[in-house]
């Protein structure tokens, strides 16, 4: 049985919060979260951190310039997930803007793996011959693809969020809140924003240089490009923001919200719009859960299943039916992965029950039959489910498995396995990631040694009492503050990694219940003599007489009718 706990709140920001203007609800909120003054609310774009706090942007930004100049040549190398395709979109547009001659080339997973290699590096000279190559939401670890490109003559800029090695790669210049030395306050920023402020930092310059036909400032006006509106992009920034799981702290959330603007005044990219139509998602209604749960999984499903080229076309095209094409095979790729996830999720379930050692503290599973492209989702699915660290195996190229990791609170899984490889040199050939996530590659011969190695050093990391499943609540939601408006406002936040969207813990009584889509219990529940709609995903047994529940509370809309609903998500007797 989970402990539940209440999220505490200062008294000096619960008064600053109030004394703004906050209800006592939304204050509670948001104090819980540690915000100390509304100003941390404010979403004006000029309350973005200053783009020259970011180390080398400004020179990142001038070598661009410089190259555009002498219309060399752009090659942008992307990741494969939702990040990195919006990050290549985000570049791709705003540098065509610009006037660069830029084109892309975004690695097979199967086939190359991830990041800037020497094998990537070989063919992009093959297929693209670029002058200069710039990676999105990768290349930090690049220290070998790096220097393959200078043996060739091709300059590399390097774009990454990404936690660094021990060793920086030779680049001709980087820029990385998380590089040591840069002094950027967020260190949060996805992929797809350390594109966006490099776009902002570039159209500076070229703003400087005279290269738009409205240069303002005084400057002389001789360019001959419109000067570019990159709001037009916070659309994609948002996606791959909410996409990548980072975490939404006040700049994060500022960028965020203004994507979300922009879908819902109908101001999308067409890719975008067209994945909010095949998932059957309104636009005018977007949030956070739709571009985490709905674009997302649809967007990933190219990288997963076969090649994000797909995403990053959909992301790219101005052609709208074009769009819609390629968003229902996005659409499609996805429901084969979901039934692809599932299988593995229940041979991984079944291995467990067969050889899982109840003290233990990480799970490590291979299958030779497993697809490489799922198996984060199906680590992520395991460790919700038993919380512990889990790192998922698939059979990768030449005797080689690769693994990706997904981790609790209390262990940083990247500097877990830079200790592991530091305890066992040799036996890690790659890795790389998050505090959260993370992904390896190891030698098939090697896994018992791993999973044996993971678990000793996790073991060092951790206490039993980490190993204990938490659920944090905001406490109970006041009868007056259960309506409409509140549901709207809270659905409409800015809610997600490092800031949860509110989840309140009451007790009800349960008046009414039936099973609807077979796996799901439509509920009817009374709280103080108030009648609540209510809903518990993926459970169809009864629920007894009373319960104390902690929930969600939002906006139900079902053949014309908007309504208030609880969404269940878990319940104990009381």
């Amino acid at each position: 049985m989970p402990a539940i706990t209440q999220r505490s709140a200062g008294r000096d920001s619960l008064d600053a919060l109030t004394s703004s203007g906050l209800s006592s609800l939304l204050a509670r909120i948001y104090a819980a979260r540690g915000i100390t003054s509304a100003q941390q609310l404010a979403t004006t774009l000029n309350r973005l951190h200053a783009p020259d706090t970011m180390r080398n942007l400004g020179q990142m930004a001038s070598l661009l310039a410089d190259a555009i100049a002498a219309h060399k040549k752009l090659l942008i190398i992307a990741d494969y997930d939702a990040d990195g395709a919006t990050a290549c979109a985000v570049g791709l547009r705003a540098l065509r803007m610009m006037g660069a001659d830029v084109d892309y080339l975004v690695p097979n997973r199967f086939e190359y793996g991830y990041g800037l290699t020497p094998e990537i590096v070989r063919l992009a000279t093959r297929e693209k011959a670029p002058d200069i190559i710039i990676t999105v939401d990768n290349g930090i670890a690049s220290v070998d693809g790096v220097a393959e490109a200078n043996q060739l003559g091709i300059k590399v800029l390097i774009t990454d969020h990404h936690l660094p090695g021990d060793a920086l790669p030779d680049a001709w210049c980087i820029i990385n809140p998380n590089q040591p030395g840069c002094t950027f306050p967020s260190k949060n920023l996805a992929g797809v924003g350390v594109m966006f402020y490099l776009m902002l930092a570039l159209r500076a310059e070229l703003r400087k240089r005279g290269a738009f036909v409205d240069t303002g400032a005084g400057l002389r006006n001789r360019g001959t490009l419109p000067l570019p509106n990159l709001g037009q992009l916070l659309d994609l920034v948002a996606l791959g923001t909410v996409a990548d799981v980072v975490a939404l702290d006040d700049n994060n959330r500022i960028l965020v919200h203004h994507g979300l603007q922009r879908i819902r005044a109908g101001q999308a990219q067409p890719g975008i719009s067209a994945l909010l139509s095949v998932a059957g998602r309104d636009p005018t209604r977007a949030g956070t859960y739709d571009l985490g749960f709905a674009l997302g999984p649809r967007l990933n499903a190219a990288g997963r299943l076969t090649d994000m080229s797909l995403g990053i076309e959909c992301l790219t095209t101005d052609d709208e039916q074009r769009a819609e094409a390629i968003a229902r095979e996005l659409d499609t790729l996805n429901r084969e992965r979901r039934a692809l996830e599932a299988d593995m999720q229940e041979s991984a379930l079944a291995a467990l029950e067969q050889s899982a050692d109840a003290s233990g503290y990480t799970i490590s599973l291979y299958d030779n039959q497993w697809h490489q492209g799922v198996i984060g989702i199906v680590a992520s699915r395991i460790k919700d489910r038993f919380h512990r660290p889990v790192v998922a195996f698939a059979r990768g190229n030449a005797g080689e498995i690769k693994g990706s990791g997904r981790s609790i609170r209390g262990l940083h899984l990247r500097d877990a396995l830079d200790l592991l490889t530091k305890r066992a040199p040799g036996l890690i050939l790659k890795f790389g990631g998050h505090a959260a996530a993370a992904g390896l590659t190891l030698r098939e011969s090697d896994f018992e040694a791993f999973q044996s190695g993971f678990e000793a050093v996790v073991r060092n990391l951790l206490s039993p009492a980490d190993l204990e499943r938490e659920i944090e609540t905001d406490g109970s939601l006041p009868a007056e503050c259960a309506t409409l408006d509140i549901a709207r406002e809270l659905q409409n936040g800015i809610w997600g990694q490092g800031f949860p969207e509110p989840r309140f813990l009451d007790v009800f009584d349960v008046l009414h219940q039936r099973v609807v889509g077979e796996r799901h219990l439509k509920l009817r529940l009374r709280r103080d003599g108030k009648i609540f709609e209510g809903i518990l995903f993926g459970h169809n047994e009864p629920l007894p007489g009373s319960i104390r529940a902690a929930y969600r509370f939002g906006v139900n809309e079902y053949n014309g009718v908007t309504s208030t609903q609880v969404v269940l998500e878990h319940w104990e007797c009381f």
